[in-house]
């Protein structure tokens, strides 16, 4: 299946992460923003559970004969899946089941997340306390162990949901650190060493290959996201937060949507902003618009090439934001298509 019968049908989506701990809730909130043709629904995280249903620890519960457990400064590898591993599968459990009980019937587009490799060898430590990001040979074990587990998810994912056309999202806020040296270790007196961008490129392809015929995204709220390397790796699709974007970056974007790649641009706050009122839908898109008109891209593609969605996750977030947030972009989104100039 190409990204294009994916993504045909999904103007607008969340990022993943939603406010407070009913996975019920968040997934009847989720299906009912973008359920009939308004967007691409997806599994939704819960972090403010605690442990295990942290970004990280979430991931953790995926991997394939690689098991964690919580410790003061974070998550770090066992021998054994222990308590820690165990209720981060029960609570992806409990979201699989609540999407499943909400998509009854449903054959559109359906996104899940999982942490990428190079965040997720920055995030999780070693038995040694350091990260894995100081060995590339334990990443390489690790972006395996990884792929293999998203293998597992997505097979399971599609049996819940049989008619859905999946769509992958790797979170990968971490990266350009890594690509950049910029990531502190243990001791928080250096930083780890810069990782060649080759080496960041191939694993960032094996596991993004590791969806098969799924559908695929990267998603990173940092500045200086690496367009072109990512789009080398073969994401169908990138994300990210619009008002980080430099002038440096847009010839990168111009280059990535000319070769099909589709854009996820985050335009509207994941949080509640100090006014308590979102801007009206169509000033949430002028600066897509805007950016359009810069990069002499034809307006007539805006529909075919974009997806409209929150700047970052919505966990921080209150749940009336949140499910305004979601509905938000939904309509910025039918303001870009009827108004792509």
């Amino acid at each position: 299946m190409s990204e294009n019968t994916v993504f045909r049908n999904c103007p607008a989506t969340g990022i993943g992460s939603m406010p407070g701990g009913d996975a019920r809730e968040a997934a009847k909130t989720v299906a009912g923003s973008f359920g009939d043709g308004e967007g691409m629904p997806y599994l939704a995280e819960l972090p403010a559970r605690g442990p295990g249903a942290d970004m990280i620890g979430r991931t953790v519960g995926l991997l394939a004969e690689l098991y964690g457990h919580v410790e003061p400064s974070g998550w770090r590898i066992s021998d054994r899946p222990g308590r820690d591993t165990r209720r981060a599968r029960s609570w992806l459990g409990e979201d699989l089941d609540a999407l499943e009980e909400f998509t009854q019937g449903y054959q559109g587009p359906l996104k899940v997340q999982a942490v990428g490799p190079w965040t997720l060898a920055a995030g999780l430590e070693r038995r040694g306390g350091e990260a894995f990001l100081g060995d590339l040979g334990a990443c390489r074990d690790l972006a395996d162990s990884l792929a293999e587990g998203l293998r597992g998810h997505l097979a399971e994912v599609r049996r819940r949901v049989p008619g859905a056309r999946l769509a992958l999202q790797l979170d990968e806020p971490s990266l350009t650190a890594v690509l950049r040296g910029r990531v502190r270790t243990a001791s928080g007196y250096r930083t780890y060493r810069a990782v060649d961008r080759q080496i960041v490129e191939a694993t960032l392809r094996q596991v993004l290959g590791a969806a098969g015929d799924t559908a695929t995204l990267v998603h990173t709220c940092a500045p200086e996201v690496p367009f072109a390397l990512l789009r080398r790796a073969g994401a169908d699709g990138i994300s990210f937060d619009l008002s980080l974007l430099t002038e440096r970056e847009e010839e990168a974007i111009g280059e990535a949507v000319e070769a099909g790649t589709r854009m996820f641009f985050g335009v509207v706050p994941g949080t509640d902003p100090a006014s308590g009122r979102l801007s009206d839908p169509g000033g949430s898109v002028m600066g897509v618009r805007t950016l359009w008109r810069r990069l002499g891209l034809n307006p007539g593609t805006l529909t075919e090439s974009v997806t409209i969605t929150p700047s970052c996750g919505l966990a921080g977030a209150s749940p009336g934001y949140a499910r305004a947030v979601l509905a938000h972009c939904g309509r910025a989104a039918r303001s870009l298509a009827d108004n792509p100039e």
